[in-house]
């Protein structure tokens, strides 16, 4: 079967090289053609796990709360924030970003509402609340109120009264609002299989003009924040300003994989063809594996745009990893090639590009499939952006195989033998001395390799998988700096709600009849008629249970890293000032209740209870820089306090915000890391086994392998680098990649051991040989992910220099602990192999010795 398929390969496409490369070329140019639809996406769904139930309740809470899109400015005026030079700065920024088109308005200290400066009761705040400005408010009063109100201490001004907040309120867009709900309704339904066939047209339909409209939101969201960093960027000689929000986090991670992408592909390509000229020192060896990579890249690029297949940050890296294993397969052939020329320089051309071809099929065909298990193994994480990560780049490695299998041969055929021999041999050295190594000092090197391994299970053992989300940027970015000026000064920045339900079996009692019109008769806010009101059919609105919520209030604001907390106790804490420092009760209450302003009832009620009032909701902002946050510890803490403490049934709360979702990744990266890796193993395992037909030699190759791995992970648990979206992504890619050496090798080792059962010399031909390979392509796979350390992403620094670790390890387990556990392989579990061949071989009529270098 398989001469059956050489022989096809043979007469229709080494023989017809032009044709191969003007169809191929047209192919590719074609696809190609669609890369401009290509596009990036940084949004909070593709960076979730996918069916996360928490996912769905937190839309449903955000559609019931109606949480507007807003950006956050934190300002730091030169002067003091309350002198008139300070607030000018303050009201000429406000102005400026208000006049924007895309902003519906902006909240800032000077459009608060103030009540205790001077004081006002029930019936000023009827007629409306005095603000910063207005003419009869005391400053130095307005100051203190700021600093010591429940309402606006941390959340609009700092301790130290110098730096104040912005809320930018962004215009809603309804049409993605309807698009996005209807498309999870339509989703929800289709999981529960409720969807008939129209329906099921319907979602396909919603669900692609939900896409396209997205993408057009998240650019004219990229342009809204380029305005506003505008508008700063003139007021910035009079304050420090520091910009936050969930938009500006969106629209920089999209610049940073539009610069991963740009940058590192560039900077990988410029590095490849250096090191190629460098090795090679002949254009044709240049040229030919760069019009592999270049058009594996442009194909993937077309094919992308083509299927509105996006990238995420964690797939920003695809351009330099397909760049690397396209390159890692030319460079065998290349190395190859030679082998072939040195030993017959009289042949044919096309008798060589043939061999060639012949020779490293199968074993590419192997180390092909082996780097697509990797990245399959991705698919089961369960997490969105790892999972379209791990399509892309199996579809991409797969792309790769072709086109090199139909670029390099053919475009190589075109030219005549040309000989090749190294300068300076430092890799012969290099290769020589490993081989050394193992034939003198075997006991050093195993000895060595499991103080390797002990090292590597003690580190896994340290691994965690608590990271905060500001750790993700470097310290100079303006993500990172607006972060932690938010944390630090203006009550955290990562958002999370607790929303606390009636008991299942409560219901809501009928009020009696109270006659109050005599005592709230000269109350502006007097109820007309003798309804007690909501306080009688609500659960949480009335006086008992706004004791027990205040409780749990100020339980919630000593827990460590929680910082702004915000809840009906906030309003009570306001109402109990306007009522001279009393208790409301129930009466009062319900005429609040009724009587106050639209719009402050929207701002102090409607927010943290429902309608009917059976629900309430306590809303938190976390102080992702704390250094001692633990999210996880930090939930459970929550939920056994609120059941055990408080004495509410585990039904009655629901923990939910960004900080649970985010939660949700991490602590799925575990199971995800522990599942990817058994599935690389277990996959790769049957493969050897198909490939070498022996369980000896499979379970020998698979150890360097496991060895590269083990060591990355162990480290990281030793250097404490937590486990992220990133990083788990390492260890398979890292088998995937490093077992392509390994079959290399063992596949060469058993032509080299059959021709004459010397083990140490077919260790000596094959470290001159395919080692050399070898050493180029883990060379260049080392120092090409390095070049990703220098990203401004964490996560993408991390993975470059770790990967670039692990080949490291892996390239030189494979030509000493590799090496070592072959020699003591038996002829028995090598001579079946499909590597076996006589002393002697053909170049198809022509004879040919194996080639020997002792």
């Amino acid at each position: 079967m398989r001469r059956r398929l050489f022989r096809l390969y043979r007469q229709y496409l080494l023989r017809h090289p032009v044709a191969v490369l003007a169809c191929t070329l047209l192919l590719v140019v074609l696809v190609g053609s669609q890369a401009n639809h290509f596009r990036l996406d940084a949004s909070a769904d593709s960076l979730v796990l996918e069916g996360d139930r928490d996912l769905a309740t937190y839309r449903e809470l955000r559609r019931r709360y109606s949480s507007d899109d807003f950006l956050v400015v934190a300002v730091t005026p030169m002067e003091p924030l309350f002198s008139d030079k300070g607030l000018q700065a303050i009201r000429e920024l406000r102005d400026d970003l208000a006049s924007l088109e895309e902003v519906r308005s902006v909240t800032s200290i000077l459009d608060v509402p103030l009540l205790q400066s001077p004081p006002i009761g029930f019936a000023e705040l009827q007629h409306g609340a005095p603000t910063l400005l207005d003419p009869n408010v005391d400053r130095a009063m307005a100051r203190r109120e700021f600093l010591t109100s429940p309402l606006y201490r941390e959340l609009i001004l700092s301790q130290d009264a110098r730096t104040t907040a912005l809320q930018v309120n962004l215009k809603p867009d309804p049409k993605y609002d309807r698009l996005l709900q209807r498309r999870n309704e339509l989703a929800a339904a289709d999981r529960r299989g409720e969807l008939g066939p129209e329906e099921q047209k319907e979602l396909e339909r919603v669900r692609a003009e939900f896409k396209a409209y997205s993408a057009e939101v998240i650019d004219r969201e990229a342009r809204t924040i380029a305005r506003v960093r505008a508008v700063l960027d003139r007021h910035r000689e009079a304050a420090d300003i520091h910009l936050g929000g969930v938009s500006m986090i969106v629209a920089d991670m999209i610049d940073f994989i539009r610069h991963d992408l740009l940058t590192f592909g560039i900077g990988v390509l410029v590095f490849l063809v250096g090191m190629l000229a460098l090795i090679f020192r002949q254009l044709r060896w240049v040229v030919l594996p760069m019009l592999c990579c270049g058009c594996s890249v442009w194909f993937m690029f077309g094919l992308l745009g083509w299927l509105d297949w996006r990238v995420t940050v964690v797939s920003s890296n695809f351009t330099s990893l397909l760049l690397i294993i396209t390159l890692s397969l030319a460079v065998h052939l290349i190395v190859r090639y030679h082998e072939l020329h040195a030993v017959n320089p009289r042949a044919r051309q096309q008798t060589l590009v043939q061999e060639t071809v012949r020779s490293k099929f199968l074993p590419s065909l192997f180390t092909t499939l082996t780097t697509q298990v990797a990245f399959v193994s991705l698919l089961i994480s369960g997490i969105r952006p790892v999972i379209d990560f791990g399509w892309m780049m199996a579809i991409g490695t797969c792309a790769a195989f072709v086109l090199s299998f139909l670029l390099f041969p053919a475009g190589l055929a075109l030219l005549k033998p040309k000989h090749f021999q190294p300068r300076f041999d430092i890799t012969g050295h290099l290769t020589g001395l490993c081989a050394d190594l193992i034939t003198r000092r075997g006991r050093l090197v195993l000895l060595a390799f499991a103080g390797l391994a002990l090292f590597s299970l003690i580190g896994m053992s340290r691994l965690t998988v608590e990271n905060r989300f500001i750790d993700n940027f470097k310290k100079e970015t303006e993500i990172y700096r607006g972060m932690a000026l938010i944390d630090r000064k203006l009550g955290g920045t990562t958002p999370m709600e607790i929303i606390l339900k009636a008991p299942a079996d409560w219901q809501p009692t009928v009020a009696e009849d109270a006659d109050f019109d005599d005592e709230f008769a000269d109350d502006p806010f007097a109820e007309e008629g003798h309804d007690a009101g909501m306080t009688a059919t609500s659960y949480w609105y009335n006086s008992r249970q706004l004791q027990r919520l205040a409780q749990i209030h100020t339980w919630l604001e000593q827990l460590p890293a929680t910082g702004k907390v915000m809840s009906l106790a906030t309003t009570m804490k306001l109402v109990r000032q306007l009522n001279d420092g009393m208790e409301p009760d129930d009466l009062l209450l319900s005429v609040l209740h009724r009587k106050l302003p639209a719009d402050i009832d929207h701002t102090l009620f409607a927010p943290y209870m429902n309608a009917d009032g059976s629900e309430a909701r306590i809303t938190l902002r976390i102080v992702d820089s704390d250094p001692t946050l633990k999210r996880n510890a930090l939930l459970d803490e929550i939920r056994t306090g609120l059941t055990e403490h408080f004495g509410l049934a585990p039904e009655q709360v629901t923990i939910n915000g960004m900080f649970v979702l985010y939660n949700n990744v991490l602590q799925s990266l575990y199971r995800s890391q522990i599942l990817t890796l058994g599935f690389v193993f277990a996959v790769i395992m049957v493969m050897f086994l198909l490939l070498f037909r022996s369980v000896r030699l499979a379970l020998i190759a698979i150890i360097p392998n496991l060895t590269a791995a083990g060591v990355v992970l162990g480290l990281m648990g030793w250097l404490g680098i937590p486990l992220d979206i990133m990083t788990i992504t390492i260890a398979a890619i890292t088998i995937g990649i490093a077992v392509d050496d390994t079959i290399h090798y063992v596949h060469r080792f058993t032509e080299e051991v059959t021709a004459d059962l010397d083990y140490q010399a077919a260790v000596r031909r094959c470290h001159s040989s395919v080692g050399r390979a070898m050493y180029y392509t883990s060379v260049i796979v080392i120092v090409g992910f390095g070049i990703l350390a220098f990203s401004d992403f964490m996560p993408t620094i991390y993975f470059g220099l770790f990967t670039g670790l692990a080949m490291a390890v892996a390239m030189i387990a494979n030509l000493t602990l590799l090496a070592l556990l072959l020699m003591t392989l038996k002829p028995k579990d090598v001579c079946w192999l499909p590597g076996y061949q006589p002393k002697t071989t053909r170049f198809f009529d022509q004879p040919l010795r194996l080639w020997r270098r002792d």
